[in-house]
């Protein structure tokens, strides 16, 4: 998919009004359908302006430009001749057509990667970025279904949920698209900075803000609004009950998406935010085909992966020729608090936990035994583990 050619006076115009201070996105929509293009918009008298808008748009679309607006138009030019960058105006055919139904598309979009996937079909699968080890495996799971079943994966790039909806996206057919609170030449967090350069050469990177933007807190929930207004619907994998996740999904009802979220324990602060979520209407889900069903799609097996070396189990002092071994030591509690970690608040079974702490089974038995004497956690029926439920 091409984007329309932009002449350089027809560049200036549009990153001109995008950047105006005090002219917001739905001001600017009325005055592009009073107008026509920028450039008949800022040649405007500011009596037509004020008359088809209001006085405070009119002052903000005839201001002089930032006195950086030189540099930022330089900076633009510079970064869309790179391969894989494009700058999609509000008029250009490739603009995503679900952003259009929002009141308030921002005028431009700064994008990497594939463009065609900002038109494809798509879930968002946004949570908590401090995600315990069970959101962040269901998070990587459900957004691999999503994507083998030809979904596009739409998430913010943030550390936790978000970093393993990308990545799972990425393990299936790669439809994934970031949409960033800072500017597209920039990274945020910088630990993604891989996983960004993976998500530009496979899925998308896109942003509503000038190159250069830094991260700043006032701009995520812009980036959430874009993020429900991209898709048909959004699952919250695990958000606390006061969660950027929460405003998306506001975003999202406000908009008509449909909203999913996944529950869990009554005693984990991470699935209070969605169960307030469900009590409000929200659909619960446990599975990717429960939303799957609901947006009309049907489950496709999973792309293939190497297979894994099988778990060799034995006992506890045995190898396997049968001879005996020195016992291990007493683990210390950085290896309980490691197994605490990843137990999270959902029961989950010996594999489950070996899996996650790549402990053996003599070490990964002998914490358990510990912290069930402890008093950190009971064994249930069919070989699960739970933390202990705390009074108070």
């Amino acid at each position: 998919m091409q984007t329309l050619p932009l002449t350089d006076q027809e560049l200036a115009a549009w990153l001109q009004l995008s950047m105006a201070p005090g002219l917001n996105p739905a001001a600017l929509r009325r005055l592009l359908a009073a107008f026509g293009l920028p450039e008949a918009v800022v040649s405007q008298s500011f009596a037509a302006l004020a008359e088809a808008t209001d006085e405070a748009t009119a002052r903000a679309v005839l201001a002089p430009p930032a006195a950086d607006f030189s540099a930022q138009l330089d900076a633009v030019r510079t970064w869309r001749e790179s391969t894989g960058n494009a700058l999609v105006t509000l008029d250009d055919p490739a603009y995503p057509p679900l952003l259009l139904t929002m009141p308030d598309p921002p005028p431009l979009l700064y994008v990497k990667g594939r463009i065609e996937l900002l038109h494809a079909r798509s879930v968002a699968v946004v949570g908590s970025r401090s995600a315990t080890p069970q959101g962040i495996e269901d998070a990587t799971r459900f957004a691999r279904a999503f994507s083998d079943a030809g979904l596009a994966v739409v998430s913010g790039l943030a550390s936790g949920v978000d970093g393993a909806a990308h990545r799972g996206a990425l393990q299936g057919r790669g439809n994934t698209v970031a949409v960033i609170g800072t500017g597209a030449d920039l990274v945020y967090p910088s630990s993604h900075h891989a996983l960004a350069h993976q998500i530009a050469a496979q899925g998308a990177i896109m942003s509503e803000w000038p190159l250069g933007t830094p991260a700043r807190s006032a701009n995520f929930p812009q980036r959430n609004r874009l993020i429900a207004g991209l898709v048909r619907g959004v699952l919250v994998v695990e958000a606390a009950m006061r969660s950027g996740s929460l405003i998306t999904a506001r975003f999202a009802n406000e908009m008509g998406r449909d909203v999913f979220a996944i529950p869990g324990s009554i005693h984990a602060p991470l699935a209070r935010g969605c169960h307030r979520m469900i009590k409000q209407g929200a659909k619960l889900v446990e599975t990717p085909e429960d939303v799957l069903e609901e947006l009309g799609f049907a489950l496709q097996p999973p792309a293939a992966e190497p297979a894994k070396a099988p778990r060799l189990r034995m006992a506890a002092n045995a190898s396997p020729a049968g001879e005996t071994r020195p016992e291990r030591e007493t683990p210390a509690s950085v290896e309980a608090s490691r197994l605490l970690d990843a137990l999270g608040h959902a029961p989950a079974t010996l594999e489950i936990l070996a899996e996650r702490t790549d402990m053996d089974d003599t070490l990964l038995q002998s914490t358990l035994l510990r912290l069930e004497l402890a008093g950190e956690l009971c064994a249930l029926p069919g070989g699960r583990y739970v933390r202990a439920m705390r009074s108070g």
